[in-house]
């Protein structure tokens, strides 16, 4: 008997050839769910953002790349603030957890950090006024509803968002009453 044509062999490369084929499917299927999360999330964030700005004041190419040069230049004249306050904060904490906490360096660094963050919001008010000069009069107007908008987003929109939730209507979401007041 010829041993190519034996059915042992064919058996084996047909089970051999099956497996191969579910490796190779198995492994492009692996790459296709697994990607680079932090990475994608980061570009399609910074993406959206951009996307959004254009398209809410109609920017044409040369003003959104000046909006993205400008914010890129205000993230890092902010940034060495931001770290400061991040390390104050750092500092907070761990005075706060001691078993006694100084009052006296606790407010230090309170002031302290109110301090960078007064100088962060003088910068973004810069920031605006220079996004401001890269948009017509009619972009102006509604640049400023977008920044309104995304500067009480954090106070006001999550109490609509809160009081909207359906888990909210359900009592998942209940403070307890004050005290002195019944349950």
């Amino acid at each position: 008997m010829d041993f190519l044509t034996s059915k042992r062999f064919i058996t084996a490369a047909l089970v051999f050839l099956v497996l191969l084929n579910a490796g190779l499917l198995g492994v492009i299927w692996w790459q296709n769910t697994h990607w680079p999360v932090q990475n994608s999330l980061i570009a399609t964030h910074e993406l959206n953002r951009h996307h959004s700005f254009t398209e809410q004041l109609g920017l044409t190419e040369a003003q959104a790349l000046s909006f993205r040069n400008l914010r890129q230049e205000h993230f890092r004249k902010v940034a060495p603030e931001m770290h400061a306050i991040a390390k104050l904060k750092t500092q907070l904490i761990d005075e706060s957890l001691k078993t006694r906490p100084d009052s006296k360096k606790i407010a230090l660094l309170a002031d302290s950090i109110g301090t960078n963050q007064a100088a962060i919001e003088r910068e973004l008010a810069l920031h605006f006024k220079a996004l401001a000069q890269a948009c017509t009069p009619e972009q102006r107007n509604t640049l400023k509803k977008v920044l309104e908008r995304f500067a009480t987003r954090r106070f006001f929109g999550r109490d609509e968002h809160w009081e909207n939730n359906p888990r909210h209507d359900k009592g998942e979401y209940r403070t307890p009453p004050p005290a002195g007041e019944p349950r």
